[in-house]
């Protein structure tokens, strides 16, 4: 049916399917989300930053 460097071969791309298929639901499930999350907070304190530097900035002037 096979041959010993077929089966080897065929070991092999299962192998790499199995990596890939588990790497591609590792990144959909943790990395992409946190990578997100983690983005939308920084911004979030960018902007509350800003807003608070511009509202002192204003007091000092008046």
């Amino acid at each position: 049916m096979f041959e010993f460097e077929q089966y080897l071969g065929f070991l092999a791309f299962l192998t790499i399917l199995t990596i890939g298929f588990w790497l591609m639901i590792f990144l959909m499930t943790f990395v992409i989300p946190y990578w997100i999350f983690g983005s939308s907070i920084e911004r979030f304190k960018e902007i509350q930053a800003e807003r608070k530097a511009k509202r002192e900035g204003t007091t000092l002037n008046q």
